[in-house]
This record gives structure tokens, sequence and C-alpha cells, in this order.
């Protein structure tokens, strides 16, 4: 297995450590997963994402031919705004989920999923033409929480003014970290971009603070589930499409049907279709009657026992003290009443809004 830079900061934690993407990584420390997740949600958690795929595309028309690679509107982001787009596949299916910065006009830094950064990186080297494609080593680490802010502003001022989606160079005791306002947790806070040989004294000194924790995989899992977010593999995958994924906010007007720059993107006439004529299941969010957790896999049924859809995600809320699920389901069944069926149970499941949790994000 692989070993981020901050490996051995886990280790010094107490972290339980377990295979996931094919790194070693922290699933929980000696708080435990419900209190990381809780203290994420009153201060602020520091997370280890070093793991994902830090690419930098460089090219005279990069933004152009990323635009035929992503149904999204690179060209219109401004200097040193960040935006979430995905990676289409032919039959108008997700290949990943990624976040991307315009670093200027020759210019794209790009993040994007563990498991999948092999596969993009070989994706962007055939289909970027005239681009530069270079991988980046670099750790990265996820500030979040209520608490985020005034914690990394002790150590970087210039993140106290960022909003949502803006992103900067700063210097740190003369190394530069790329910093950006966003994450996966609901919260303000940051992602950080820090070179391998200082990032273990960078997160000492933010976890050295008393409002910053380190948190492990187990509580970002919950964390995203409560924020209405997607897991790249469970949520979305190839055989999924974004309208089908209900993520149709992040494809902007300029790239639909009528749009300055309609279409031209992998899959565009499947997912354009789909804007057109709806799809047959979409992704849905419920909160799950009773305490037992539904988890992914589990099958959602209408009261005489149809199969309607499957549970993509699920588990316990500690922010809002109940289940809630994400899932699949067939939309001529989301008029009636469904439930989990769970080990020859029916767990009557009701329809929530996403996030489940209300998102803090700071714009401002």
């Amino acid at each position: 297995m692989k070993r981020t830079p901050l490996y051995q900061a886990h280790v010094d934690a107490d972290a339980r450590m377990v295979e996931f993407a094919g790194y070693e990584m922290p699933v929980q420390y000696p708080m435990g997963v419900k209190k990381e997740h809780l203290w994420t949600r009153e201060a602020a958690g520091l997370f280890d994402v070093s793991h994902m795929g830090q690419v930098i595309i460089r090219g005279a028309n990069v933004k152009s031919e990323l635009e035929a690679l992503l149904p999204v509107d690179v060209k219109g982001l401004g200097l040193n705004q960040q935006r979430y787009g995905v990676f289409t596949t032919t039959n108008g299916g997700i290949s990943d989920d990624l976040m991307f910065t315009n670093w200027g006009e020759q210019e794209v830094y790009m993040v994007v999923n563990a498991a999948c950064k092999e596969a993009d990186v070989a994706h962007m080297k055939n289909n970027l033409p005239t681009c530069d494609v270079e991988v980046v080593d670099r750790a990265l680490v996820a500030l979040q929480g209520p608490k985020a802010r005034e914690a990394a502003t002790k150590l970087i001022p210039e993140a106290k003014d960022l909003l949502f989606m803006q992103s900067t160079k700063v210097q740190w005791q003369g190394h530069e970290l790329w910093v950006s306002c966003s994450g996966y947790t609901g919260e303000d806070g940051y992602e950080i971009s820090v070179p391998n040989d200082v990032a273990e004294a960078f997160c000492n000194a933010l976890t050295a603070l008393e409002e910053v924790e380190w948190i492990g995989l187990g509580a970002r899992d919950s964390l995203r589930l409560e924020a209405g977010l997607c897991l790249y593999g469970h949520d979305l995958d190839q055989s999924t499409t974004p309208v089908e994924g209900s993520i149709t906010w992040a494809i902007q007007k300029v790239r639909r049907a009528g749009g300055e720059r309609e279409g031209n993107f992998v899959g565009a006439d499947v997912i354009l279709g789909q804007f057109a004529n709806g799809v047959s299941r979409k992704r849905v969010g419920f909160l799950v009657e009773g305490k037992a957790p539904v988890r992914e896999g589990v099958e959602v049924v209408t009261e005489d026992g149809q199969l309607a859809g499957k549970v993509t995600s699920g588990g316990f809320a500690p922010s809002l003290g109940q289940p809630i699920v994400m899932a699949y389901v067939q939309t001529e069944f989301l008029e009636q009443p469904l439930f989990a069926s769970l080990r020859g149970k029916m767990i009557p499941l009701t329809s929530a809004k996403m996030p489940f949790f209300p998102s803090r994000y700071y714009r401002g």
C-alpha cells in the first residue's frame, strides 16, 4: 500500500489505519467517528486527502480542449475561481468527478479522485492534443468547520476573506501553498496543497490550535452524506449520467441546449436528450425511520414489495440523530410510500431534500 506524506503524523496521533484507494489512510482517531463528525460541525476538522490526484494542465487551447471532455463551462470561469466538473463517457456515464481551478489563460489546476487518477491522467493525455498534463506530487489537506476560517487565518492571513470556490497561492515559512475555499463536508473551510517536505510541520501547526483536531475517513463519509454529496464509485459511476445523479446544477446553461457552446462534449447526445426528455431513475434522499442504519446495497421497495431502487450511500447522521440514505429510485415510484427492505423488515423512508444538513459555505 502507498502512504501519504502525512502517514507518520497519523500514526503519532494514534489513528486506526485502513486501506483506501491503494493507500494506508486514517479511518478514525481515538476520539471516534461520531465525536470527530460533531467536532467538525462545531469547531474545525483536519483531513488528509493527499491520496487524491493533483494535476496541472497547460496549453494555449487548454480551456477549449477541456470543454470537449467536461460538460461544464471552463472558458467562462474567472481567474482563481474553482468549479466542480465530471468526465463523461460516450454513453453519458460519469468516469470521475473532480474540482478544477482557472490559474490563468493557459493553465488549469485539477484535483481528481484517488481511485480514478491514473485513468483520468491517461484520458487527458490522450484527448488534450496540444496540452501538457503534469501530475504533481504534493500533500493535500482539508480544514473544515465553523472555526476553520479562524484557525486558517492564524497561519495564513490571506485565507480570511477567501469566498467559497475562490483560490489563491500564498507563502508559509518560505513555501508556496495552494489554498481554495472548498471542501466536502458542507462546512466553510479550505483545501490546501502543501509541499511534501513541510506537510507534517504545517499540519502540526494547525493541530496545535485548540479548535483543530485530526478527522478520519469514517467521519468524512458521514459528513459528506449529510451534505448530500456524492462519493464516486458509489453514488456516481460510468452507468450513471449527471441527470440521473441529480447533479444537473453542475452543467451550466452555456453547455446545454440553446446555450452559446451547446454540447460538443463526450456523451452530449445522451445527456442533453435526458435534459429534454427526463430519466427513468434518479438519485434522491430519504430519512430512515428508527435508529438502525441502512447501508449501501439495500433494496428500496414499494408497499407491495415491488423493487423501486437501491441505496448507494447510507448511515447514521450524527448531526440529525437519525439514519439517512441516498438511493437511485425509478421515477414512477417516487410519489408513493417507499421502504428499505432490511433483513426481512420494511423500514419506512421519508423523502428528504438534500443537503440533509444545511450547508454553511462562506459567500461573504
